[in-house]
């Protein structure tokens, strides 16, 4: 178990390696270390492709989470599921905020995570408050 990081390119697979090891901080902060987290890195291109097929969304986005969780209890066998970065994107939306790459990859490796453990921000406000409330804990804990 663990987290299995993918990516095409050189750049691309430097950038999987260094969120491979916050995802693995996170897992073991979130008492979850045995659990297993594939994480992939594409380019817009194939997240515009991946958003259209799951979403009905035809543009890119930053990050996309395929839950293995179903309904209430544990994750089957520890497997909690796949986040999908675009790179490209997160790159633009860390110059926007004048961020490192790093951190902007970080933040939407959380984000993901936690739609893998349940949260959503979509459902209400409330639902909102405390998915920013965790991400903002889990943010610290990489810092």
């Amino acid at each position: 178990m663990g987290v299995v990081a993918t990516a095409r390119g050189r750049r691309a697979a430097a950038f999987a390696a260094r969120l491979a090891r916050s995802a693995r901080r996170l897992l073991h902060g979130l008492r979850l270390a045995d659990a297993e987290l594939s994480l992939v890195v594409v380019s817009d291109r194939k997240m515009r492709a991946l958003n259209r097929r799951y979403r009905g969304v035809d543009r890119p986005t930053d990050v996309l989470s395929f839950s293995q969780r179903e309904g209430a209890g544990p994750p089957p066998d520890g497997l909690l599921g796949d986040v999908v970065i675009s790179l490209e994107t997160a790159r633009r939306q860390a110059a926007v905020r004048g961020e490192r790459l790093e951190r902007e990859g970080q933040r939407l490796l959380i984000h993901g995570l936690l739609h893998l453990l349940g949260y959503d921000h979509e459902r209400s406000a409330a639902d909102a408050d405390r998915m920013a409330r965790r991400a903002r804990t889990l943010e610290r804990w990489l810092r």
